[in-house]
């Protein structure tokens, strides 16, 4: 579609005098109504005013593109004005606009407006073609500026792109987060529509929950002009070597789309050097406490399924033993609870070595898994020097010796195993390349798992004491104090939904449920409810309250519904991402309320994930409940507050 097929003379005011941005408006939708765009000048107007106020759509260099989709536009169109002098736009390098485009988009076709603000932005981007449009004498001179541009503009296009082959992306990217369930998805979403306004070809692979899609091919890599890897967890780079690679996080995808394919553009990120990336190396320099993070959320996300499956089928043996009910044998008095708890509590015991192995592999790539998992598994046994001395003398009293540093240890070994096999590389460099072969397969296993292994058996004594003592705290802490601590652990779930925060208080719980703490039942309790409120805020909010929500808020809020009784936060992320100003806070008190009710209530959760699927094994179900219900209800109450109702054009509501 041509930008001259959706503009006509009756819709061009060349050489106009406005006094304000409302004034300026209300003149294009007189333009729009004569162009017999739209069906109903006065909505159409408060769709573009309620479209303003989100932000301004003024794009500097005296530019506005003012544009609303509505039930109130008859067929999708644009209206054009030049205004020497301009008006304030709030634009944001300051200046005036002073050549001004309305689009008008209908509803039910699709993103016709983004579509139509794709094609504008590669024009309006040369300085000349704007100036040629403020130069114009007549509409008819404003239109033949447009065609004109327009044929140079696919002329260039059918012409084999400079410097680049023709038919490939001009940039390549990758997205991913620890879970992949929702920030991966959405960072590719908005690099994909930011890529289609700024008229750049981009083609982004996604590493989400259900493994890699759209993979990018290596002939597509050759052919790109740059790399984009928006990520929280970490990815493989050897792909990309001699390619600018820009490297950053997954938020940065969601919010910062156009900073990062400009850079690419501009030639801004570092090349990545030779045909593969040194194992715990990067494209550019990142922080310190991100490249932390990385690491960390890549042990993360590969224990979660350990946790998960094995924590539900524990919990599905609990509910299926009615006969061992209340008897000391509770949970594998029968064959069949004995299955689920046997397989259940070796998956569940996994996950210490798990997160320690994959936070080496993360640091180290494939040499550091071996020696991560055996820091894991000493994290988790607790060896130490004294269970050595006193083994062969006095084996009981050696086993009494070894006392687990949890999940505190397991961070420990992980990053110790990673960056022990760093370094083992580093010193194997000087011998000869005809032991290459042999240093990932024999070298770097030998040595860094025992290396590894001394450190914990050094350390082990110092994290089992810490872990203890924690413990002990947790088991002494007051009623009082254990509900401020649900609280804040269950508020902590809907301040990022799935980010960094979120994960530690996820991680807290589940490391007291597997440590045997006293209270670790209650908090993992209080931290499942806090998790599963934020979706249901959306949802009840889009229900109770239809009329501060337009039609595709109310569909995707039945949605929630789902998410949050499966105890999956990111359902409200889009929402949160749309309006974090109402949403977040209305979320994290809602979280709270949930975590403190469920805590004085005394409600526990075996299981560390499953939301209200696992509601038959939970201590004091009922509460549990009516906790999860008050907090959802009082989230979407202050939400519904805060937003204000939508006029009908928007809500799709009748009034």
């Amino acid at each position: 579609m041509k930008i001259t097929d959706l503009l006509v003379p009756q819709g061009i005011k060349v050489g106009a005098t406005a006094t304000s941005r409302d004034d300026a408006i209300s003149q294009l939708v007189a333009l729009q109504d004569a162009s017999g765009n739209i069906n109903n000048a006065t909505s159409y107007e408060a769709a573009i005013h309620a479209r303003e106020a989100e932000f301004s759509t003024a794009v500097g260099d005296g530019i506005a593109i003012p544009h609303a989709k509505t039930a109130a536009v008859r067929k999708a169109g644009l209206a054009a004005m030049t205004v020497p002098g301009g008006v304030e736009w709030d634009a944001p390098d300051g200046a005036p606009a002073d050549l001004m485009f309305m689009i008008a988009a209908p509803e039910g076709q699709g993103d016709l407006h983004l579509e139509m603000l794709a094609q504008l932005s590669k024009l309006l981007m040369h300085k000349d073609f704007a100036d040629a449009l403020r130069a114009a004498k007549t509409p008819e001179d404003f239109m033949t500026v447009i065609d004109e541009a327009e044929a140079r503009r696919a002329a260039a296009e059918a012409a084999p792109a400079k410097g680049a082959d023709a038919g490939f992306p001009q940039i390549v990217a990758i997205t991913a987060c620890p879970t992949g369930i929702a920030h991966t998805y959405m960072a590719a979403e908005n690099l994909e529509k930011k890529a289609a306004e700024m008229g750049v070809s981009i083609k982004v692979e996604t590493q989400g929950s259900v493994g890699a899609k759209n993979v990018i091919t290596a002939e597509e890599v050759a052919h790109a002009k740059g790399v984009i890897i928006a990520a929280d967890k970490n990815v493989d780079r050897a792909r990309f070597g001699g390619k600018q690679v820009l490297s950053t996080t997954v938020t940065a995808g969601i919010s910062e789309p156009e900073k990062l394919i400009q850079t690419i553009l501009d030639g801004g990120a570092p090349v990545q050097e030779g045909t593969a990336v040194a194992a715990g190396t990067s494209g550019e320099k990142e922080s310190g406490w991100h490249v932390i993070y990385k690491h960390l959320m890549n042990g993360v996300s590969h224990m979660l399924p350990f946790v998960i499956g094995g924590g539900i089928l524990t919990a599905l043996a609990f509910l299926i033993d009615q006969p061992g009910l209340g008897t000391a044998a509770y949970g594998s008095s029968i064959p069949a609870a004995a299955l689920f708890k046997t397989i259940g509590g070796e998956s569940f015991g996994m996950m210490l070595p798990i997160l320690a192995g994959f936070i080496a592999m993360s640091i180290a790539d494939r040499p550091g898994l071996a020696p991560g998992i055996v820091g894991g598994l000493f994290a988790k046994g607790g060896y130490s020097l004294t269970y050595l001395a006193l083994l062969n003398s006095d084996p009981d009293a050696a086993a009494a010796a070894c006392v687990s540093g949890g999940f505190i240890a397991a961070l420990f070994a992980g990053f110790a195993a990673g960056y022990i096999t760093l370094g083992i590389e580093k010193l194997c460099e000087p011998m000869p390349k005809q032991l290459e072969g042999i240093k990932p397969m024999l070298i770097y296993p030998v040595l860094a798992t025992l290396a590894t292994g001394a450190v914990m058996f050094l350390l082990n004594p110092v994290f089992g004491a810490i872990n203890t003592g924690l413990n002990g705290w947790l088991a002494g802490m007051g009623t009082a104090n254990i509900v401020l601590l649900c609280t804040i652990c269950a508020g902590m779930q809907s301040t990022d939904m799935g980010g960094p925060i979120n994960k530690a208080s996820y991680v807290f719980a589940t490391g007291a449920l597997a440590a045997g703490a006293e209270v670790g039942p209650t908090v993992m309790a209080a931290v499942m409810a806090g998790g599963m409120v934020p979706p249901l805020v959306i949802a009840l909010s889009t229900t109770l309250f239809k009329d501060r929500w337009t039609k595709a808020d109310r569909d995707a809020g039945l949605v929630n519904y789902i998410m949050g009784l499966s105890f999956i936060s990111e359902g409200a992320i889009p929402f949160a991402a749309a309006d974090p100003g109402r949403v977040l806070p209305s979320c994290i008190v809602g979280s709270a309320i949930a975590g403190a009710i469920s805590a004085i209530a005394g409600c526990t959760s075996p299981a560390p994930h499953g939301g209200a699927w696992v509601l038959p094994v939970l201590g004091n179900p009922i509460m549990f409940l009516v906790a999860l219900f008050a907090g959802a209800l009082v989230g979407a109450l202050i939400l519904s507050m805060l937003k204000k109702p939508l006029p009908p054009e928007q809500s799709g509501l009748e009034k």
